[in-house]
């Protein structure tokens, strides 16, 4: 079964080696020392037989000892041959023949059996020894000291091979320990110290430090798990970093564009002007937050589009352009072509502006598809938006009181015509019938009919001004707009001469103000009037047209035309035409066409628009 652990693994080596090194050692020892055992009393009993045998030659060779009696040599050999074949000995000696102390101890033997005790039983006691027998016993001693020799040597033998198995088993160990250190170094305090740097690194905010650790061992898999952890680690911190970098961002182009919102919020309500009051802010609002190009639409009742009103980027100049001298919102084609729009990568954010019940237009708000829209920035784009239904909301409500205001004034004005001058006027006009009722006779006659006459003619034509007065300030716009109400002028006309009245309209909406439409329309209805009334017209058509900042109105008939080919002298309505038109800023002008009829023409530039024709720009 294969371990879970190579470190325990090789400690376990380690510890096995050590062991098993202590126990062969331990071994060894014991089967040496086992093997010497009893070696000392062999040696000792194998030198005291040398003195034995020269014991039994000198007890052979001196007097005989009564005491003794004849069998006291023998005795003593048996003694001594017992000493010879005593255990101690012979365990000391191999069992094999072939060994050389067996060899020599069978020698010994031998030597003894077949030399020396014989020759020792056969001398007489008493009796000189031979030289022979000397030799024998010399021969024999020399014998048995080899055999001490060869015991002592093979002791020292065993002792000195006890002592090597001794040295290498310490020697092993020594190296199994030096190994054991080594590898405990290299492979657990070397990374432990990496380990521990990489800890205090990662505590220090550095994660650069890896610890690269080889094997499959506990603290190489430890040192591999630090090395990822180190890697998530820096990519989480890096990436918490850069988050917290952009929140910061945004939090300051967030404080940035609420600082803009709350300073531009003044201007939109101060100026009453859309386009000079929100372009700046727009664009500043686009650059704080990365997003453009900006369009504002407002919705109209009467119209089934929503009308732009307001752009932060344009090519050409807008159609509702008030201000020519304001290049604000042009930008060149390159510049155009590179913001976020459908054909460029650009995704796009309708939000509405309303008031509590009422849908007054929608913003429309551009941004990079790959970058997207915040959530702090859809907030303030959304505060915007309400900050623009307010302005928006205002704006209107301001000029329909201004509508308001101005028929109450002209309703007063013409009330108050009606009450006093147009009286006076009756009161003279029944007057001068009641002098022509008189029989003036004598010279006088003739100076008094051409008073009358004169009286007569001058307030008929006051009492006309006066009535045309009285219709121009009882004249209300009750439509929502200047093309309604000359739609119902121009039906009113077309029942008048049995005919359809053409018309053609193409004003912007709020290009011109309260006043300025009601001047407009009673132009219009003055210049129907005349057509319909003296010139025996029988196709009529009116264009109401915006070229851009003037606005150009043009009533043209196919009637008879003008005598003389000239303007009429003392018409009182083309005169009140004319203090109308100068009303304007503008002018009238009526002629006779080329194919026949009269063209009247009124061209002005409306006051919320500041430069004349010839100034305009092409910025």
């Amino acid at each position: 079964m294969k371990s879970r652990s190579p470190l325990v693994n090789r400690i376990a080596i380690v510890v096995g080696a050590v062991v098993v090194t202590a126990l062969v050692s331990m071994a060894t020892t014991l089967a040496v020392s086992k093997s010497i055992e009893g070696n000392a009393t062999a040696i000792n009993l194998a030198g005291a037989l040398r003195m034995g045998a020269f014991q039994l030659l000198a007890q052979s060779a001196g007097p005989a000892v009564p005491e003794s009696g004849e069998d006291s040599i023998s005795q003593m050999l048996d003694q001594y041959e017992t000493r010879l074949a005593d255990a101690s000995i012979t365990k000391a000696i191999p069992e094999s023949h072939d060994h050389p102390l067996g060899a020599q101890y069978q020698a010994i033997l031998e030597s003894w059996q077949t030399t020396l005790r014989p020759a020792l039983q056969e001398h007489d006691e008493g009796t000189p020894v031979s030289e022979a027998m000397l030799a024998s016993t010399q021969q024999y001693v020399d014998n048995v000291d080899q055999l001490v020799n060869m015991l002592e040597q093979r002791t020292e033998a065993r002792i000195d091979l006890l002592h090597l198995i001794q040295i290498i088993s310490l020697a092993f160990s020594i190296l199994i320990i030096v190994a054991l250190f080594i590898d405990l170094k290299n492979r657990i305090l070397r990374p432990l110290r990496k380990l521990v740097s990489i800890a205090i690194a990662v505590g220090d905010q550095d994660f650069s430090r890896k610890a690269n650790l080889s094997g499959s061992d506990e603290l190489a898999q430890l040192g591999q798990a630090f090395d990822q952890m180190t890697s998530e680690l820096a990519l989480t911190y890096y990436e918490l970093e850069e988050r917290a970098r952009l929140k910061t961002e945004e939090l300051e182009r967030s404080h940035a564009a609420l600082q803009l919102l709350h300073s531009a919020s003044r201007d939109l309500f101060a100026k009453h002007d859309l386009c000079n009051g929100a372009i700046p802010m727009l664009q500043e609002l686009e650059q704080l937050l990365g997003i453009g190009p900006i369009r504002l639409y407002l919705h109209d009742k009467e119209s089934s589009e929503p009308i732009q009103a307001i752009t932060t980027a344009s090519r050409e100049r807008p159609f509702y352009c008030r201000d020519h001298h304001c290049n604000a919102c042009l930008v060149t084609p390159e510049a155009y072509d590179e913001l976020p729009v459908e054909s460029n990568d650009g995704r796009r954010l309708l939000l509405p502006i309303r008031t509590p019940g009422q849908l007054l237009g929608t913003l429309e708000v551009w941004y990079p598809a790959e970058e997207g829209l915040s959530k702090t920035s859809r907030r303030l784009l959304e505060t915007l938006s309400d900050q623009l239904a307010t302005a928006i909301f205002l704006e209107r409500q301001i000029t329909e009181e201004q509508q308001q205001t101005l028929a109450e004034e002209r309703t007063v004005i013409a009330r108050e015509l009606h009450d006093s001058l147009a009286q006076s006027l009756s009161y003279l006009k029944m007057q001068v019938a009641r002098l022509r009722r008189l029989n003036i006779d004598g010279e006088q006659q003739k100076t008094h009919e051409a008073i009358l006459d004169e009286l007569s003619t001058g307030l008929n034509s006051a009492y006309r001004q006066l009535r045309e007065l009285l219709a121009t300030f009882r004249l209300k716009l009750d439509t929502p707009d200047l093309a309604t109400a000359l739609q119902k002028t121009i039906e009113e006309f077309s029942e008048r001469l049995g005919k359809p009245v053409g018309l053609q309209y193409n004003l912007p909406p709020q290009t011109l103000s309260p006043n300025e439409e009601i001047h407009t329309l009673q132009i219009v209805r003055e210049g129907l009037a005349n057509a319909v009334k003296h010139a025996d017209a029988t196709d009529i058509t009116v264009d109401v047209l915006f070229e851009s900042p003037q606005v150009r109105v043009r009533i043209r008939d196919n009637g008879k035309g003008l005598p003389g080919s000239d303007q009429p002298v003392n018409h009182y309505g083309l005169i009140i035409m004319q203090d109308r038109a100068r009303t304007l800023g503008g002018k009238v002008e009526v002629s006779n066409r080329d194919e026949g009829g009269v063209e009247v023409t009124l061209g002005f530039v409306p006051k919320s628009r500041n430069l004349i024709p010839t100034e305009a720009s092409n910025a």
